[in-house]
């Protein structure tokens, strides 16, 4: 299926077949594509690229399509590689979590930290970190492949 290049977002490159690929979801996925192109909230005179999911409901594209800015597509792959990296030593803490330093990470940006902290806000946080884990060590090889590809092509251009 290809994704449709007739509505605000251009696509100007394209996965036509990700529902093949799509995780634990893979051959039986909504999300029929991604793309990088022209952003949709572009205005007049002001150009942004985006990356977007392509969701098909089976009759029509649904408006839960998500486009982001590429930097935050990139900053979601730094939250989940520090998320991973948290995990690893979690087992360290009974609540998978240190309570007295809930700060598991700063990741330097643009002359500031984006700070990767625990939410101890959720009042379920203690029973969420386990399911957290738990999905985690589930997945651990879809998305220890994927960064592992990611690494391989990062070198590649020089990263």
């Amino acid at each position: 299926m290809q994704i449709p290049t007739t509505l605000k977002h251009k696509p100007v490159i394209v996965v036509n077949n990700y529902e093949q690929v799509d995780g634990r979801q893979a051959y039986n996925s909504d999300a029929k594509g991604l793309s990088v192109g022209l952003a949709q909230w572009n205005d007049r005179g002001k150009l942004d690229i985006s990356a977007k999911v392509w969701r098909y409901t089976g009759e029509k594209w649904s408006r839960q399509s998500e486009e982001l800015p590429l930097h935050r597509v990139l900053d979601l792959a730094l939250l989940i590689c520090e998320a991973r990296r948290h995990f690893m030593e979690a087992y360290r803490y009974e609540k998978l979590y240190d309570p007295d330093n809930t700060t598991i990470g700063r990741i330097g940006l643009q002359g500031d930290a984006m700070t990767v902290e625990i939410c101890t806000d959720n009042p379920l946080i203690d029973e969420d970190m386990k399911l957290f884990r738990d999905c985690l060590a589930r997945d651990d090889e879809l998305i220890g492949e994927r960064l592992k590809t990611l690494s391989r092509v990062l070198k590649e251009l020089g990263y």
